[in-house]
């Protein structure tokens, strides 16, 4: 019993080379792809993550900014009080610009950038990166699935011969590299996709 000649080991057919260093570049393709799937997936948990931190701590932010204007609201009304020594004044009065000032800062540091508005304008930055890479993911997702199927179709037209086969690998390649390099560029939206 003999081997066909498209599974003969030793047979050095032109067609079978190329059509293994087509599958070669399919696979690497398959790989790129699968990067920029594990990049876009991990930007989005890390966008996820530091998207909750800024928000909690512009939370926290205003929660103390809140507490500053309330505790100089209520010595600004002892300040009121006619019967106050100028002494209690005096300090009330540096207590209450102390504490204007706390809350003031809190609206906008940036220095530090922790301030309200920087922290939002953080998370606002992180959304549009976590947005991007959310619009991304499903592009990686097909183009990995049809490089896929092109190697699957690839390899059964080695072993049975015929370019049919090939030629519907060569399409479906076609179409994973599409949708890989727009997942890289976004380029055009799909609606079905996002």
């Amino acid at each position: 019993m003999s081997l066909p000649e498209a599974i003969d080991p030793t047979s050095d057919t032109e067609p079978s080379k190329l059509t293994a260093i087509y599958i070669a570049v399919l696979a690497v393709l398959i790989a790129v792809a699968s990067i920029g799937d594990d990049g876009a997936a991990k930007t989005m948990i890390r966008s996820s993550i530091d998207i909750t931190d800024t928000y909690s701590f512009f939370q926290a932010k205003n929660i103390r900014q809140t507490s500053y204007r309330l505790a100089s609201d209520v010595l600004e009304a002892e300040l009121a009080n006619p019967a106050l020594p100028e002494a209690a004044r005096a300090q009330l009065q540096k207590k209450v610009e102390n504490y204007r000032g706390t809350a003031e800062r809190y609206e906008s540091e940036p220095s530090t950038g922790e301030g309200k508005k920087e922290l939002l304008a953080k998370a606002k930055r992180l959304e549009a990166e976590r947005d991007i890479a959310l619009r991304q993911d499903p592009y990686f997702d097909y183009a990995q699935g049809l490089l896929q199927i092109a190697v699957v179709l690839a390899s059964v037209s080695l072993i049975v011969g015929g370019s049919f086969l090939l030629w519907v690998s060569g399409i479906m390649g076609a179409l994973g590299t599409i949708a890989m390099i727009n997942a890289f560029t976004l380029w055009v939206e799909i609606p079905w996709l996002s």
